[in-house]
């Protein structure tokens, strides 16, 4: 399999992909474009292995078969190596995780836009709008309620590492460099996530990276 992702430090679709393919335990190459690039506009009609996509990262290859968008990477991977290494086993809990994971895919617009991944960077005292500060809202009380629920059987939020951390885990990124407050609960789970072999080497990645996008480094917008 190949997987294409952008740039570590601020990708975080990119992100979701690469530890969906890590947590699918298959082997995978992974190849790298640089997001925003003076080219990247021809790179995204030219290179055959975004083409499919029209330049959204990441997009996984294996063989023939080509999966663009990380959900869909989830759920392909999924089928090839059985649902249970992605999903709870129960289906109270399947049915929240997958329910907070379809939210997050389709949601929290504002905090997107306003407090942007970036991995490097550290943003003392941001000012975020009433939208973003509803979204974070509505995300710590998804947390509390999967962790009171379902998350006696390990530090995560159903437990043991699963589909929902793997899409939530850019959040956490957020949270860490916009010094969003949150509560104890949220910090041990976040603390959970960042300290996590997978997420510690794309990390360690994303801090060697040269590739600064201008539109990514200025202050979040209110």
């Amino acid at each position: 399999m190949k997987l294409i992702i952008g740039n570590k430090n601020y990708s975080s679709w990119s992100l979701r992909g690469w530890l969906a393919a890590k947590q699918s335990g298959l082997h995978f190459e992974e190849i790298q474009v640089p997001l925003f690039g003076d080219d990247w506009e021809a790179q995204k009609k030219t290179r055959e292995e975004i083409a499919p996509s029209s330049g959204k990262v990441p997009v996984l290859w294996d063989g023939d078969a080509v999966v663009w968008d990380s959900l869909a990477i989830i759920e392909y991977l999924a089928d090839k190596v059985g649902r249970d290494r992605f999903w709870p086993k129960a289906d109270d809990a399947r049915a929240m995780a997958r329910s907070m994971v379809a939210e997050m895919h389709s949601s929290y617009m504002a905090l997107r836009r306003e407090c942007p991944m970036n991995i490097r960077r550290r943003v003392e005292d941001a000012e975020i709008g009433a939208e973003a500060r509803a979204d974070v809202v509505r995300i710590l009380t998804l947390w509390a309620e999967a962790r009171a629920r379902f998350g006696r059987g390990g530090p995560f939020l159903f437990g043991t590492f699963c589909a929902a951390d793997i899409i939530y885990a850019p959040v956490v990124s957020r949270f860490m460099t916009y010094a969003v407050p949150v509560p104890g609960f949220a910090v041990a789970y976040m603390q959970a996530v960042w300290e996590h072999e997978w997420l510690q080497d794309w990390v360690e990645a994303a801090e060697r990276e040269d590739w600064v996008i201008e539109q990514y480094e200025a202050p979040a917008e209110t």
